[in-house]
């Protein structure tokens, strides 16, 4: 069962956070969740599952930037959710599919106690134009039947930043002790 946007509106605070909160982006059985002003961008030519992958952020100018086919965007929602005895679904907004953008929200379906913002993988079949605030996606909730636990040992859980990857915890990989970003200024700053 999908909660309707008059549930939405009586469980929060309760079972439900959405932070920030605005009612106007309210539909019939979603909410409608907006787009960060940063994006991650990969600089491995071959993404290894098994390990840490090198990345890079870019920031989203007001003026918006323009996608290009063939590299994937992680980006993250502005809004922090938090849900408890509620499956958080997330789906793509189908205006933006209609211009092709493909935006797959973090596998799309969210787990019983999780908390934080959501990463959104995109990409994009021609050259596309997105901008900071974007309302990109909506997030629904569905009803648990049955006993079950929250999931608080996920590896995503409480984020509150873009997340690349983290399978390679799966395959044995210890990263903790890993810088994977790349920041381009301090590589110029240190070899001057």
């Amino acid at each position: 069962m999908i909660l309707s946007s008059e549930q939405i509106l009586q469980r929060i605070g309760d079972e439900l956070t959405i932070e920030p909160f605005d009612p106007q982006r309210l539909n019939p059985n979603s909410y409608n969740l907006s787009l960060h002003d940063e994006l991650l961008v990969y600089e491995e030519v071959v993404l290894d599952s098994a390990a840490p992958n090198r990345y890079r952020r870019l920031e989203i100018p007001a003026e918006g930037i323009t996608l290009q086919p063939g590299t994937l965007y992680l980006g993250r929602t502005v809004e922090l959710t938090e849900t408890h005895g509620l499956v958080p679904v997330l789906h793509a907004r189908s205006s933006l599919g209609r211009l092709g953008l493909i935006l797959n929200p973090g596998g799309s379906i969210g787990q019983a106690g999780y908390c934080g913002t959501w990463t959104l993988e995109m990409h994009c079949v021609q050259p596309v134009k997105i901008y900071p605030g974007l309302q990109v996606c909506q997030i629904s909730y569905h009803q648990i039947v049955g006993e079950y636990e929250n999931d608080d040992s996920s590896k995503y859980q409480n984020s509150t930043d873009i997340q690349p990857s983290l399978l390679h915890r799966e395959l044995g990989y210890d990263d903790r002790d890993t810088q994977l970003e790349l920041s381009f200024e301090e590589a110029i700053r240190s070899a001057q």
